[in-house]
């Protein structure tokens, strides 16, 4: 620990206040001095990182508004590999677990941890190193298609996962244009790229893949187009 610096930003993205109050107080035993920047919705967390400032570590809820499955934890990997992360979940499954370490997350920290234990967890990923439940066996030998899904999805850029998670939320594509202030034009452009990098036909399949996966359900979706 003795490398760290003493203006650390953290970001806490949760959209219930009691949870992050109880994040800040665990993040202020550690590092008295780090600044915190607090979330509660997927906007309020892409705008923390607006100006270029940069977050020394992400305290991640997978769900929060405009969130579903692992979009938010793609979205940073993608976006900010630089800054890690740490899920924050009342999500204890085990698979989900697994899958958002394999996704790039640093650590997964089930909400139900003492507030030592979340302590230490949180120590152990500002010391680079990753954390989770001990009854997690990261080296238990995954699903290979599911695996194959969780990369093809990792390959994703920020953009084509906003998309992706507007696909998924039923936006068609004037809308997401909108949304995105791009024209419709590179909007298909996006969802052309995003159905080669997940190997899949359609919207339908791209939006099947994205949600199962967030399960591990994932065992291949219908070759019917839409």
């Amino acid at each position: 620990m003795g490398g760290w610096v003493t203006d650390f930003r953290v970001l806490i993205a949760d959209d219930h206040p009691m949870v992050r109050g109880a994040l800040r107080e665990a993040v202020k035993i550690i590092l008295p001095s780090a600044v915190i920047v607090e979330a509660g919705s997927f906007d309020e967390l892409v705008g923390a990182f607006a100006g270029g400032k940069d977050i020394d570590l992400v305290l991640l809820d997978l769900a929060m508004p405009g969130v579903q499955g692992f979009s938010g934890l793609l979205y940073l990997r993608a976006s900010h590999p630089q800054s890690p992360v740490a899920v924050v979940s009342g999500n204890e499954d085990r698979t989900v677990i697994r899958r958002c370490i394999e996704m790039g997350a640093s650590a997964y920290l089930p909400k139900s941890l003492d507030p030592k234990s979340m302590q230490t967890a949180i120590k152990a990923v500002l010391d680079g190193a990753t954390w989770t439940p001990d009854d997690v066996d990261l080296s238990a030998s995954p699903d290979q298609e599911t695996s194959d899904m969780v990369r093809r999805l990792a390959s994703l850029t920020p953009q084509q996962v906003r998309v992706l998670m507007m696909l998924s939320g039923g936006l068609l594509n004037k809308q997401i244009a909108y949304e995105l202030s791009v024209s419709e034009a590179t909007v298909k452009a996006h969802v052309s790229a995003i159905l080669q990098k997940l190997d899949v036909d359609s919207r339908t399949q791209a939006v099947i893949a994205a949600s199962k996966i967030a399960t591990g359900q994932w065992a291949g979706v219908s070759q019917a187009s839409t």
